[in-house]
């Protein structure tokens, strides 16, 4: 079985179970006979546009809905496994832990700053909300400075010009939470 097929096949049980539905029923809302709905269930078919329109339009769920892929309830990421975007002459190191999502609105990232490291960083759209993880950490924006260590946290506008500074002799590093807005 193909990997989109098995995909729909998922999705369309899925969907017909959490709204009760039997195959005769979705076959009455949707004009699909119950023998193909029962082949595209176990996979052994493979419908065609028209008829995932067909199934689509009848249940009343957008087209993409057949194709969306579940992700797992539990997922583990481990900083190992990820190689990090560098800035600052590899300096500075951020790590995707969990890259944005359009429906959550945010992304997760480790970031590390070696010693004497300043980063000027962009503004940008969003709140960004950071936890310092070890090490000595200022935040600078354009009239104040914040002196953060580990445990400390900090949430601003990305829209504020800010630099992330490392006057320390250790590495620093901090869990940094970027949330967009509604768009």
């Amino acid at each position: 079985m193909d990997a989109i097929q098995d995909i729909i096949a998922k999705n369309l049980v899925k969907l017909r179970k959490n709204r009760n539905l039997t195959l005769d029923q979705v076959s009455e809302l949707t004009g699909v006979s119950k023998a193909m709905l029962a082949q595209i269930e176990k996979g052994k078919s493979s419908p065609t546009v028209t008829t995932l329109w067909k199934i689509a339009n009848g249940l009343q769920v957008s087209f993409s809905v057949f194709m969306k892929e579940d992700t797992p309830d539990v997922q583990k990421v481990s900083i190992k496994q990820l190689d990090p975007i560098t800035d600052n002459k590899g300096d500075y190191l951020v790590y995707s832990f969990f890259p944005y999502h359009p429906e959550k609105k945010f992304e997760i990232y480790i970031v590390t700053l070696k010693p004497g490291c300043v980063h000027e960083a962009k503004t940008h759209l969003g709140d960004e909300y950071l936890l310092i993880k070890e090490g000595e950490l200022t935040v600078r924006f354009e009239n104040e400075e914040h002196e953060l260590v580990s445990g400390d946290a900090l949430h601003f506008s990305g829209n504020t010009s800010h630099s992330y500074i490392n006057s320390s002799e250790e590495e620093a590093s901090f869990f940094l939470l970027m949330h967009y807005p509604e768009s």
